[in-house]
């Protein structure tokens, strides 16, 4: 992904097709053979669902808008083709299983919001809203109709209503009553399901900024303290050792320890080995990661980490 620290999202397309098994045979051949694969097709007759890659990787569904390649915006910009035509909006006649339920979980795995940013998908090729800003800063869902720089006007005016009344379960009250603790690939939005505070709450009861980046094990209040906090002794940060450590060929403890810090903060999904004393890309983006959500830009967010950086990361 192009713009790993936006939002992830998710864009609706239909492939102005039949459904049934056969048609989904021959679109997926077809979207294989012109290289404009989807992340999922889906089938709303009968609930099939074929994944076509990784959800964190760029599918091939949307044109580029102008230099911006428009797939790869997002934390996860998760694309659905629907076998469907935009003419006849698929959630008048649909039949939601298991299969888009277990979608619809993935999706708001990754922290996607209930929301459709730019309103109901247009109901006419003539009624599309594209609004650049929007689609580059905020997550949710979109409609084909809704991305920047194309010119289809698919899903039509489904229900969005609909989709995630499909899937939506009563929240239950936490178990403590005052905390939670963060489980492998909960987002803030399953959270405030699971327990029944609003996820925005959540948010600020804990000092959590955008993108909202969560880690297992991650100790969350759900409610704020009516009790005077107990004195704690300030925590020890151990000193900056220098700029030296970090960079192209350095391997030392200094690099493994910062890596185990991006990690407890939050920012180990940059790893798939690691981390470890030798320094890689893969530190280099975690640590620029850290440093945009620190809300720093330009030299201040190089990915090479400084005093502050580390001071940061150590507490």
């Amino acid at each position: 992904m192009d713009k790993p620290d936006a939002p992830a999202r998710v864009v609706w397309h239909t492939t102005e097709s039949g459904d049934g098994d056969a048609a989904f045979k021959s679109v997926a051949e077809y979207l294989i053979k012109i290289g404009a694969e989807p992340h999922i097709l889906y089938d709303p007759t009968t609930d099939r669902i074929g994944q076509f890659g990784p959800l964190n990787e760029s599918a091939r569904a949307l044109k580029n808008d102008g230099s911006t390649r428009t797939n790869r915006v997002g934390r996860a910009c998760i694309q659905i083709e629907v076998l469907a035509r935009a003419s006849n909006p698929f959630t008048a006649y649909w039949k939601p299983g298991p299969n888009f339920k277990a979608l619809m979980e993935s999706i708001r795995s990754w922290g996607v919001p209930d929301v459709f940013p730019m309103g109901t998908p247009a109901k006419t090729s003539t009624d599309c809203k594209r609004d650049r800003n929007k689609w580059l800063t905020t997550g949710g869902h979109y409609g084909h109709c809704n991305a920047p720089g194309n010119d289809h006007w698919d899903p039509g005016a489904i229900d969005t209503a609909a989709l995630f009344a499909a899937v939506s379960k009563a929240p239950t009250a936490p178990s403590s009553g005052t905390t939670y603790k963060v489980k492998a690939g909960d987002s803030l939005s399953a959270i405030g399901r699971a327990t029944g505070v609003p996820w925005e709450t959540v948010a600020s009861l804990n000092g959590l900024k955008p993108p909202y980046l969560l880690f297992p094990g991650q100790e969350l209040k759900l409610k704020a303290s009516t009790a005077a906090p107990a004195p704690k002794p300030a925590a020890k940060v151990p000193p900056f050792p220098g700029t030296q450590y970090f960079k192209a060929g350095a391997d030392n403890g200094y690099v493994k320890q910062l890596g185990e810090a991006l990690v407890r903060k939050g920012f180990g999904r940059y790893y798939s080995v690691g981390p470890g004393p030798r320094w890689s890309e893969s530190d280099r983006k975690a640590v620029e990661a850290f440093q945009k959500a620190q809300g720093w830009t330009g030299a201040s967010a190089d990915g090479y980490p400084g005093p502050e950086t580390w001071a940061r990361l150590m507490k």
